[in-house]
């Protein structure tokens, strides 16, 4: 799966659970720019 596809993914997700990219960070402990990142598919860690 390449990392624009995960991030489609990634972004369907969690708008399903009506998260904000910020609540998904808090609760991955992450960023809300890595979080911005993955669904844009520019980080492909």
């Amino acid at each position: 799966m390449d990392a624009k596809r995960t991030g489609e993914l990634i972004a369907q997700c969690r708008k399903a659970r009506g998260l904000s990219q910020g609540e998904l960070a808090s609760r991955l402990h992450v960023t809300d720019k890595a979080v911005s990142k993955w669904e844009t598919g520019v980080s492909h860690n």
